[in-house]
């Protein structure tokens, strides 16, 4: 039975200006230029077309028609049971980033493939370079723990000549270090990413998913559903998010002069303290903060420099002006 229908604002103005997303899905285009996507595309309680966000298959081929649509990747897919996360969400933060790097560099976001940015956790949906790519001719280093990942990135690399020199991507042999064993010695990069994992154990993530279930569906849920997939290493670790990003801090010491801006989302505002203690006793030189929101979700990326006003002025004349 339909419901009164809602009014729906013209752009979703939580998402970054320049996110190629602020509008509502306009899905005769892109059923048309990806056909799979016609089984999954049907009218909900309000008489408007959509799709069943609680089915991943029918999330995951959504991504493939976006990923098309406005990336150019003409081949995507992965593996049942990984991660296919949503593209707005992962578009906002590269062009926050793209916006840090503008910060320093005039007013004007530097772009092509002298800017190389290190993805931290690339999964097998290889996302954050296939957007930082197109938009903005980035280069890419993807780092991941998992060999399966790895190989599913790799063969969507593959299937896109466009991609081809752009993305290289590395296994992390070690699952407790986040840049030894990716960045050789001598490596630049001008940022990196990260989507870390967000729980602290798989019972966490399965509470957490029906807890999320039963109040978005008002019924009782008695066996989680991953909307957006994902692996366990995908989705939680010992110790959850603050662990990770404040370990990930800790290792970013070692490669200070390596990197102009480290950066890695952070899903939950209580993390923040522990977050920022750790910075500071990494003598980080500037530390930034910067709020996204999707739908009723915020989160905010954490951003931080070692480098002095002297250092980054000679990085950006010597690898971004010249």
């Amino acid at each position: 039975m339909l419901q009164e229908k809602r009014e729906h604002p013209k752009e979703k103005t939580r998402l970054h200006p320049r996110n190629k997303h602020r509008e509502r899905y306009n899905f005769k285009e892109l059923v048309w230029i990806c056909p799979e996507l016609t089984d999954f595309v049907k009218l909900n309680i309000y008489g408007d077309e959509s799709i069943d966000f609680f089915n991943p298959e029918a999330v995951k081929v959504l991504n493939k028609a976006l990923l098309q649509h406005y990336y150019g990747v003409v081949n995507w897919n992965i593996p049942p049971g990984y991660l296919s996360p949503p593209i707005p969400g992962r578009a906002d933060y590269i062009h926050y980033m793209a916006d840090v790097l503008c910060g320093k560099n005039y007013g004007k976001v530097p772009t092509g493939d002298k800017i190389r940015c290190l993805d931290i956790g690339v999964g097998a949906n290889c996302v954050y370079p296939l957007i930082g790519t197109h938009e903005y001719g980035w280069r890419f280093i993807g780092s991941d723990t998992d060999p399966l990942a790895i190989d599913s990135a790799n063969l969507i690399i593959g299937q896109n000549p466009a991609l081809q020199d752009k993305i290289e991507l590395r296994l992390q042999k070690q699952p407790n270090d986040i840049f030894f064993g990716i960045l050789q010695n001598d490596e630049m990069v001008d940022l990196t990413v990260c989507n870390p994992p967000f729980y602290a154990s798989l019972a966490d993530a399965k509470n957490a998913t029906l807890k999320k279930l039963v109040n978005l569906t008002a019924e009782k849920v008695t066996g989680p559903v991953q909307n957006f997939g994902g692996q366990d290493h995908e989705i939680w670790c010992k110790g959850g998010e603050e662990k990770f990003v404040r370990d990930m801090v800790r290792q970013s010491t070692f490669f200070a002069a390596s990197c102009f801006w480290f950066s890695t989302l952070v899903s939950k505002q209580s993390h923040l303290k522990g977050v920022y203690e750790s910075l500071d006793q990494a003598d980080a030189a500037d530390v930034k903060t910067i709020p996204m929101g999707q739908g009723n979700k915020s989160s905010r990326i954490v951003a931080w420099t070692f480098l002095r006003p002297e250092q980054q002025k000679q990085w950006i004349e010597e690898k971004w002006i010249k």
